[in-house]
C-alpha cells in the first residue's frame, strides 16, 4: 500500500549539504505534507523522486519503480505541478487542456478537457484565455493539466504560493478531490495552515533531516496542553513546528 518509499536520500552542493538522510513513506490515496522553511529542502526532494536531479545517496521509489535505475517507470507514474503555474495565457482553459491530451496521444482530447473542466469548476471560463483567470483558476487549470493520463501520483510543489486566502481556499478543495479519488500526493509547504488543512500524515523537514513524521493529532501530542483557568488549549502545528526546529529568531540567525 505505500506510493512512495524514500530511505537515506542524500544531495549536496558542494560544500552545501542540503539533504543529510531523509526517510519516509507515503501511503496510497493519502496526502503527505512535507513542511519546512525555505531552504530546507523540499524542492530538492521532489525533483529527486520526480527523475529531474539525481541523489548522491540513498534511494527512493514510486509506485515500486526505483527514481534512478528505472526513470521511465517512474514518470509515466507522476505529475508534477511546480510553484508557479505552467499554463499558456494566450490560450483558453480549454485548449490548454486539449493541448496536453493530444502531446499524451489520448483518444478524444476534447472529452478529457470537458470532463476535468467541470471537475475543477472551471467549465464556465472553458473558453475564456487565459490571461483573464484569476491565480486560484490558474492553479487549478495547473493541477488538472498535471492529471491527464490519470497519473497515480501527483506532486505539488508549493502549490498556493502568492495566491489570495480565497484563492488558497480553492486549491485546498482541489487537492483533497484528488485524494478521495485515490491519487497519491506529496505536498511540500511552508504554510503550517496548508498541512495542518489537508495533510493525512505531516513530516518536518530541517536542515535536510526529517525530524518529526506523525498524523497532525500525533505531532500535537508532542507538547502538553496549556491550561488556562482551568480550561485545556491544545497545541497548534504552528506550536509544534516552532518546538522542533527552534524559535524564530534561532532559525533566523543560522
Amino acid at each position: 500500500m505505500t506510493a512512495i518509499r524514500v530511505r537515506g536520500l542524500e544531495k549536496s552542493y558542494k560544500q552545501l549539504h542540503v539533504l543529510r538522510g531523509v526517510d519516509f513513506d507515503v501511503a496510497r490515496g493519502s496526502i503527505f505534507a512535507l513542511l519546512g522553511s525555505n531552504g530546507a529542502g523540499k524542492t530538492t526532494v521532489v525533483r529527486i523522486l520526480s527523475t529531474l536531479l539525481k541523489p548522491d545517496a540513498g534511494t527512493a521509489a514510486i509506485t515500486g519503480f526505483d527514481v534512478v535505475t528505472q526513470a521511465d517507470g517512474v514518470r509515466a507514474a507522476i505529475s508534477l505541478t511546480g510553484q508557479f503555474a505552467a499554463v499558456d495565457e494566450i490560450l483558453s482553459g480549454r485548449e490548454n487542456l486539449v493541448l496536453i491530451a493530444r502531446l499524451r496521444r489520448l483518444a478524444q482530447p476534447g472529452k478529457v478537457a470537458d470532463d476535468l473542466l467541470a471537475r475543477f469548476s472551471l467549465t464556465d471560463a472553458a473558453t475564456r484565455k487565459v490571461s483573464a483567470y484569476s491565480g486560484g483558476m490558474r492553479r487549478r487549470l495547473d493541477i488538472a493539466m498535471s492529471l491527464i493520463g490519470d497519473p497515480p501520483v501527483i506532486f505539488l510543489d508549493e502549490p498556493t504560493t502568492g495566491l489570495d486566502p480565497e484563492a488558497r481556499v480553492e486549491v485546498w478543495a482541489a487537492v483533497k478531490d484528488l485524494a478521495a479519488r485515490g491519487t497519491t500526493v506529496l505536498l511540500t509547504t511552508q504554510y503550517l495552515d496548508e498541512a495542518e488543512q489537508l495533510a493525512d500524515r505531516i513530516a518536518i523537514l530541517h536542515e535536510g533531516r526529517i525530524i518529526v513524521n506523525g498524523t497532525l493529532a500525533e505531532l500535537k501530542q508532542l507538547l502538553p496542553p496549556a491550561e488556562v483557568e482551568y480550561v485545556e488549549k491544545q497545541p497548534t502545528l504552528e506550536d509544534v513546528f516552532f518546538a522542533v526546529v527552534g524559535t524564530r529568531t534561532e532559525s533566523e540567525n543560522r
